[in-house]
């Protein structure tokens, strides 16, 4: 495995300090969140015992961009997920989680994809600039997770959202044709 896609070790020392093992500095959990907006996968482990720890620091990155208002759980998400540890679908869930954000990752792949093989918008002068804006938006609504939902589209099918945004690009196509005719 290159360094890039092997897991990057976080080791948990005794006093809880975290410490990359690449950069050779003590990080944060900001810090660690960062690199997972990257890309970049991470493993935290816990240096005298060794237990793996990423589970539980994943989880507080998360609590902590949603208390300071990041929400991107709406609250029934959250609440059903909490029934899902006292009942049988807890077996179904997490399976159900990891093939909905694929589901979500390759949705937004193609979009992008698409945008640039439509000729009249890949001709457009600064068309890669708002492909970028566009990608950075959906980052943002992302909250920068691969995959993540953004807020709003909870109870929305992804196929709604894709023939919504088509819609849109179309009359952004149209009223550019007018703009330029």
């Amino acid at each position: 495995m290159t360094e890039a896609t092997k897991p990057l070790l976080i080791k948990r020392y005794a006093s809880r300090r975290l410490y990359n093992t690449e950069t050779s500095d003590y990080v944060t959990l900001e810090d660690i969140a960062k690199v997972i907006r990257e890309g970049r996968e991470v493993q935290i482990v816990d240096l005298k015992s060794g237990d793996d720890l990423t589970r539980q620091y994943l989880l507080q990155i998360i609590a902590e961009h949603e208390s300071k208002g990041e929400s991107v759980l709406p609250i029934n998400v959250l609440t059903d997920l909490v029934r899902s540890y006292t009942t049988s679908a807890q077996s179904v869930v997490p399976q159900f989680l990891a093939t909905s954000f694929e589901m979500l990752r390759e949705s937004q792949s193609k979009m992008m994809e698409n945008m640039g093989r439509m000729s009249p918008m890949g001709a457009m002068p600064g068309f890669e600039a708002m492909k970028a804006q566009q990608e950075a938006f959906l980052k943002a609504m992302t909250g920068g997770w691969p995959g993540a939902s953004g807020p709003g589209h909870e109870d929305s099918e992804p196929a709604d959202d894709l023939d919504d945004i088509k819609r849109q690009l179309a009359e952004l196509q149209d009223k550019l044709a007018k703009l330029n005719g």
